[in-house]
């Protein structure tokens, strides 16, 4: 946070439990060669942090934390207010630009897997506050493994909302995994039977629409208010709709196997889907019927709803 790497952060916090020491001792203290202990202090000095001492110029002692550090958490605090303002005005700039790619009507048209891929990276990465996605099979350009602007935005803290066909378990054979790993990171995903096209929306102000054409991939960006008004809605009742992914009170394969179940998969599908074999997945929701009294799949959904399985 100082500046200092993490050697030098551990090599100033041991000087400063001792009075002084030379390399020789530095090099004990640290469990580091002698000449890597020469090359540490020699650092120290460098940066202020420590001081030859006045009666054997070989030893070295530390210079006070609060008056060394200070100074440079002064200039760190200094950085990071000109890098605000800095980013400030880059943002204004940016939000400008896309005001005037969408003056002259209410969308852009993107052509080429190139330019698609570059504008559904740059829009996540843009994102403040939330995305909203209809996931919907084939995938044209972008899988979910490439996707690491997605992963980045999250972590930022930006809130996901996805809606996954239930197509799209089977376009790749880890899909379900990626899915659960996405929750784990944060992202609040549903599936549906289907969804009616692929979309993406950040922060209710601009919209990325895949076009399902003949020939070269291609995308619509929309910046026009009624129409991402009226996306925003789609997304919503397709929500609604979807069944949320995930259990809880259960051990983790039965939470995976009444998730799957819950999403319409056959008891086949979701075998593939687990790595494991028909047979286990069938010990385990006669287990679950047995657990909740439910005689028929049908029973076991409704039980898994009442009991609050589901999120």
């Amino acid at each position: 946070m100082l500046g200092l790497r993490a050697d030098e952060s551990a090599a100033y916090r041991a000087l400063i439990t001792v009075p002084s020491a030379d390399a020789g001792e530095f090099a004990v203290m640290l469990r580091v060669p002698a000449e890597e202990a020469g090359e540490l202090l020699a650092g120290l000095e460098t940066a202020g942090l420590a001081v030859r001492s006045l009666g054997d110029p070989d030893r070295f002692v530390a210079a006070p934390p609060a008056t060394t550090l200070r100074e440079a958490l002064r200039r760190r605090r200094e950085e990071l207010q000109r890098a605000e303002a800095e980013l400030g005005v880059l943002d204004e700039v940016y939000r400008a630009a896309a005001q005037r790619r969408g003056a002259p009507g209410v969308v852009d048209v993107l052509h080429g897997a190139a330019e698609v891929r570059e504008a559904f990276g740059r829009l996540q990465l843009g994102a403040r506050e939330e995305v909203l996605s209809l996931v919907k099979a084939p995938i044209a350009v972008i899988s979910a493994a490439e996707n690491v602007e997605e992963d980045s935005a999250v972590a930022r803290g930006v809130r996901y909302r996805v809606v996954f066909e239930r197509a799209m378990l089977d376009e790749e054979p880890d899909a379900f995994a990626r899915i659960l790993d996405a929750r784990a990171a944060g992202e609040e995903i549903r599936i549906a039977d289907a969804v009616p096209l692929k979309l993406l929306i950040v922060d209710g102000e601009q919209a990325f629409m895949p076009l399902s054409v003949p020939g070269p991939p291609g995308a619509l960006l929309i910046y026009e208010r009624g129409l991402l008004q009226a996306l925003v809605a789609l997304f919503e009742s397709e929500w609604r709709r979807a069944s949320a992914v995930g259990a809880s009170a259960l051990d983790e394969l039965d939470s995976r196997i009444v998730s799957l179940l819950m999403t319409g998969l056959t008891d086949e599908a979701v075998a593939a889907h687990l790595g494991t074999s028909l047979r286990t997945v069938q010990r385990r929701v006669r287990h679950l019927m047995e657990m909740t009294g439910g005689r028929t799949r049908m029973q076991l959904g409704f039980h898994v709803a009442r009991l609050g399985w589901l999120d």
